[in-house]
């Protein structure tokens, strides 16, 4: 079976100090997070989160005067606090988009780190490059262990990069290096999120994770997120696999 693994950016790729660091304060981690779907499932996928997307949001999409294929909503604008607590229907949603993916034979799928270098240490484009190539070794490592690992295979899509160039070298030598990542077909391809229903849906994902993400890394600076964790923690954690974001305490993964 070949899979296809849409992923986006939660967090933020920056330094991180404090919340009230007066310039490194936007998030404690950094990740890629997303879904992971058999390739035969796409197309169905595409065209109902298509469909919710328009009953969810119609007034937004039909103020902005755009056509609703090419018009998208960043996940982290939607998942604020306010419309977690204030919209059921949001909810409701979150938790049918969940059902769905696991539905079509597929995954949530996030990878992570809590940011702890200091600022004149941190490397934003090496700390992108690490996480994807994490991204790859656990989504490889899926289809290894999978009922049928001499078939099972995958392709990585990706919002567009200013940094693509570097970000494909790097997972082209983790095909073709020591590493030999042989169930991913091809380097990752990035994409306009705009034109993609897919990779909208794993951007909303992303900004779950990002939320979540936040509160487990820092509890104490974000306990705001709290509800976040009420409504969709182990929601999230029963549809993801191989899933993890390393902070200074216990890891938060799935197997």
């Amino acid at each position: 079976m070949t899979y296809f693994a849409y992923l986006d950016e939660f967090g933020h790729i920056g330094p991180y100090i404090s919340r009230t660091d007066p310039k490194y304060k936007t998030s404690p981690v950094f990740g890629l997070a997303g879904f992971v779907l058999p390739a035969v499932e796409v197309r169905g996928f595409g065209t109902w989160f298509f469909q919710r997307k328009c009953e969810l949001l119609q007034f937004e999409i039909e103020r902005s005067g755009e056509h609703p294929a090419v018009w998208e909503k960043k996940g982290a604008s939607l998942f604020t606090l306010r419309n977690v607590t204030r919209y059921p229907e949001l909810r409701v949603f979150t938790n049918r988009l969940l059902n769905k993916i696991e539905r079509l034979g597929g995954f949530v799928f996030y990878v992570g780190i809590k940011k702890t270098a200091a600022p004149a240490e941190h490397d934003p484009n090496q700390l992108y490059r690490s996480v994807l190539v994490e991204a790859i070794k656990r989504i490889n490592d899926f289809c290894e262990q999978n009922n049928d690992p001499h078939q099972d295979s995958f392709i990585v899509i990706l919002d567009e990069h200013d940094q693509r160039s570097v970000l494909i070298t790097a997972a082209a030598q983790s095909m073709y290096g020591n590493e030999r990542r042989r169930h991913l077909i091809e380097p990752p391809f990035h994409v306009e999120s705009h034109r993609y229903q897919t990779l909208q849906a794993a951007d909303w994902i992303t900004g779950l994770v990002g939320r979540l993400g936040a509160i487990w890394a820092a509890p104490e600076a974000y306990p705001e997120n709290e509800p976040f964790r009420r409504y969709f923690e182990h929601r999230v954690n029963r549809a993801s696999r191989r899933s993890g974001i390393r902070t200074s305490a216990a890891a938060r993964s799935t197997p």
